[in-house]
Formats: C-alpha cells, sequence, structure tokens
C-alpha cells in the first residue's frame, strides 16, 4: 500500500503523543508498521525507576492508618487549649504527617516517571492505548487513599492487559486496590452477611456497581435497571483491601497478627472477605447467578465485560478518542465487530483502528490535551521533564492535575472541553515559559521535524520571521498544527 506524505506525522500526531526529532523519517516507510509492531501480548511498556509495587505500598499505607489509629486512641479528654497536648499526640500528629508525606512523594515520583516515558518512548502508541484505558476506568487523585495507588494502578491493572481480553482488564482494575478505595468498594458489607450481622450501621455500598455498569462496561443505553446495580453490588460484597487489623500494623501488645484475610491477599493488594459476603443468588440483566463467594462477582462483571452493549459503547469512544469527537459510523461499527467476533480481544481492536481508512484521514479533529500538548513540546524538542514541580503546577494551571480526574467518568475527551479562551491563554502562557527555556537553536527545523508535511506555509512563515528564537517557538508550539491532532 503506498504511503501518503502526512502519514508518518498522523501516526505520530494522532495515534502516538507527538514526533520526536528524526522519528518521523524512521517511521515514513511504514506507519501502518510501525503502529502495528507495538501490539504485543505482554502489554504497553511500564515507566521505569525505582517504584513500589502495591503491596509495598499497602504496607506503608497500613503503618499511616495505624498511626491514625493510634492518634485516636491517645487523643485527650479534655484539652484546655494548645498548650495541654502533651508530647506523646504531638509525636504522633507528626508521625502521620510525615507517612502521608512520603506517601504523596511517591506518588509524584510514579507521575513524573509516567511523563518521562511519555516524552521519550518510541512506543506512542502503546503508550497513548494505555492512557486511553486508564482513563476509560480511571481512578482519582481526588481522594487521598485512591492516589495512594494511582501509580500502581495503571502499572499493575492497565499497562499489562491493554492488548489482552477486556475482561481481564476490567477484572484487573476493578479489584485494585486504588479503584476500591476510589469508589468506597471496601466499606461495602452485606447486611446478611456474618459481618453485617454483628455491625451495626454496616451496609451495601452502589459505587463500585454503578460505576462497573455505568461507565466501565454496558453503559445506562444498555438499559438495565436500578434493581441490577443493588443485586450486582450485593455481588460484590467482599471485595476489599487490607487494614492495619489484619497485619498487626501498630498492635499495641507487638507482634504481627495473620489472619484469614491477610493470607488471602493477592499480589496487588486485593483481598477477599468472605464475612462480608451478601448470601444468596443474584439476578442481573435478566441472569441468574448462583449463590457463592468471589467467584460471583466475577461472574457477572465478565459477563458483563462480554455484553454487545460493552462493545458498542467502548468501540464507540475508541474511535472518538482517536478520531473524532462525532466519530465515523462506519468505524465505529466495524471496531464493534471486531471486539464481538474475537471476544473484546483487545489487541484485534487496536489492529482494526490501525488499518482503518477513517484513521489516517488527513484532516486533525481532536484538540490535546493539557498533559498531551505538554508531553508531545518535550518529544519535539527531544527533552523530557526532569522535575515535578513545574510539570504539576503547569497541568494544574491548564485544568488536568495530575492523577486527577474530576469524576468516575475520566478526563473530557471532546475538543470543546479543551479549547476555551481561558485554557488557549493558559497553554500560551506555558508555552512562552518552555519555548524560551528549550534552547532550540533552529525553531523551524523543530517545526518541521515534529510536524513534516503537517505545518501549513502560515506557521512556517511566522516561525521564521520571529524576532526571537523563544517567540518562533511559542508560534511553532501554539500553532493549530500543533495543538490538534
Amino acid at each position: 500500500m503506498a504511503v501518503s506524505d502526512t502519514e508518518p506525522a498522523i501516526a505520530l500526531t494522532r495515534l502516538g503523543l507527538g514526533a520526536r526529532p528524526g522519528e518521523l523519517d524512521r517511521v515514513g516507510r511504514d506507519p501502518r508498521g510501525w503502529a502495528l509492531a507495538q501490539i504485543r501480548s505482554h502489554g504497553a511498556p511500564q515507566p521505569s525507576g525505582d517504584l513500589v509495587d502495591s503491596n509495598q505500598r499497602m504496607s506503608d499505607f497500613l503503618t499511616y492508618q495505624a498511626i491514625g489509629a493510634e492518634a485516636v486512641r491517645n487523643r485527650p479528654a479534655a484539652p484546655a487549649g494548645p498548650a495541654a497536648v502533651d508530647a506523646g499526640p504531638q509525636a504522633i500528629r507528626q508521625a502521620r504527617q510525615a507517612a502521608r508525606k512520603a506517601i504523596s512523594e511517591d506518588t509524584d515520583k510514579e507521575f513524573l516517571a509516567r511523563a518521562r516515558l511519555g516524552a521519550t518512548t518510541d512506543h506512542g502508541f502503546a503508550e497513548r492505548w494505555a492512557l486511553f484505558w486508564s482513563n476509560a476506568i480511571t481512578v482519582s487523585a481526588t481522594k487521598f487513599t485512591a492516589a495512594a495507588f494511582a501509580g500502581q494502578y495503571e502499572r499493575e491493572a492497565i499497562r499489562p492487559h491493554v492488548f489482552g481480553k477486556f475482561e481481564d482488564l476490567a477484572l484487573a482494575a476493578e479489584q485494585h486496590p486504588a479503584m476500591l478505595f476510589y469508589l468506597d468498594q471496601a466499606r461495602s458489607i452485606g447486611p446478611d452477611s456474618r459481618a453485617g450481622a454483628r455491625r451495626r450501621g454496616a451496609g451495601l455500598n452502589e459505587n463500585l456497581a454503578r460505576e462497573m455498569m455505568e461507565l466501565h462496561t454496558v453503559g445506562a443505553e444498555a438499559g438495565y435497571a436500578q434493581a441490577d446495580v443493588t443485586e450486582l453490588a450485593r455481588a460484590l460484597t467482599g471485595w476489599s483491601v487490607p487494614t492495619h487489623r489484619d497485619e498487626g500494623v501498630g498492635d499495641r501488645q507487638g507482634g504481627r497478627r495473620q489472619g484469614a484475610n491477610a493470607a488471602e491477599r493477592t499480589p496487588h493488594a486485593f483481598v477477599y472477605r468472605p464475612e462480608y459476603h451478601e448470601p444468596g443468588e443474584r439476578r442481573v440483566m435478566g441472569k441468574t447467578y448462583p449463590a457463592g463467594d468471589l467467584e460471583q462477582g466475577q461472574a457477572i462483571l465478565r459477563d458483563l465485560a462480554r455484553h454487545p452493549a460493552t462493545a458498542r459503547r467502548l468501540s464507540h469512544r475508541i474511535a472518538a478518542h482517536f478520531i473524532a469527537d462525532d466519530p465515523p459510523p462506519a468505524l465505529v461499527a466495524r471496531l464493534e465487530q471486531t471486539w464481538t467476533t474475537t471476544g473484546g480481544d483487545l489487541a484485534e481492536v487496536a489492529r482494526a483502528l490501525v488499518e482503518a481508512g477513517e484513521t489516517w484521514s488527513p484532516q486533525p479533529l481532536k484538540m490535546k490535551t493539557p498533559y498531551e500538548f505538554i508531553i508531545s513540546a518535550h518529544r519535539a524538542t527531544g527533552t523530557e521533564p526532569d522535575r515535578l514541580s513545574p510539570l504539576r503546577a503547569a497541568l494544574a494551571d491548564m485544568g488536568q492535575p495530575m492523577f486527577a480526574a474530576p469524576s468516575p467518568e475520566g478526563w473530557p475527551d471532546s475538543t470543546a472541553d479543551w479549547i476555551g479562551p481561558d485554557a488557549l491563554v493558559k497553554r500560551l502562557n506555558w508555552a512562552k515559559r518552555f519555548g524560551g527555556l528549550a534552547g532550540a537553536e533552529n525553531p523551524g527545523a523543530v517545526a518541521a521535524q515534529a510536524l513534516g508535511p503537517r505545518l501549513g506555509d502560515r506557521t512556517r512563515l511566522a516561525v521564521a520571521r520571529a524576532e526571537s528564537r523563544p517567540e518562533a517557538m511559542t508560534l511553532f508550539l501554539m500553532s493549530p498544527e500543533f495543538q490538534r491532532r
């Protein structure tokens, strides 16, 4: 198949995160092959660095929780004033603050490692595909408990599964501690379970079940009812995380208790608590599931993942992310058919996207998010973020704070959400700072290597006639060709 002049740039900007110096030439001979070669069974590339797994993070988190429990036990009964707080409680508060800070700093390290991967990877399509799924089944740092595991969530639940079966990705995501904390599933107790009978006020939490159906799988258009959500929530009771009581962390008698719950922890710190599980059979979307334990919720989730409505909804979302806010119906139908005939094989869905003619249309119809804008600017200049503070400040200023999607729906994905006047002014301010720091000797060459034939004459002339290199870089970064993909 003949390759058009624009296809290498389309591959790197639409399917990837932008071109690095010399990358257009490397991809030029076979842009489709460049993307297809990244579809691998082991998933998307992982950020590198001294990053801990969920079990280590859980140990740190349980220590933080145990310090909080100790603070409650040692709280003065009737303090006369600030001076009345003795050294014991003060030391406990300081220890708790230090433990929380250490966890937050590790989460910062996770995000910087992810941004560096985005800025330097040769596997831009695999990276964008992973970021898409991380946003489609999102957790958010708007809750500290979820923020503590946000990096691990993406590395453990998302990246390894993005080219496998969707049901496996969904199960890994829903059972990860980040998701269980984010949607309060760890606190859900069946009212008629053994634990529910012993605890006053213990009850069912439907958050995970609701978002699992509405956002992660079939969607509201599938016609499920509130009763289906409640039944799913009952089936999910028992899906939980370790606690400091399970582990004996902070136990006043010392030592380490190893209860049944601790023994059932998975490699990614998921715990199933049978004493929390609501007994009985469940009926969800017309299908009856026999009474059971962990496998009951898993069976329902797998059926939801395989449901035709899931294929339809997520195929549309894929096409809307990669191609256009209002994607071509024929492309959506082709992705849906591939999803359905392969049983939700995301590798085959990704191949269908890459091979579709609509993917290679020359007109860029999507606006880069702030994160994509910053990462693509680093890629264009052959640099990478070296400190978190300016990256975090820039993303917050542009409306996309790190790991902090505004709701379980994830970050908005339409052009209108990112193209308002205030948003563009903030991009301009960042572009001015970055353009001044990038140190490009020849901004025109940077623009040509980043955009190739997509670089229009008007932008080329504006960059060439700029009064300074920083101004030229700013004009390039704010050009319609660079802002859109």
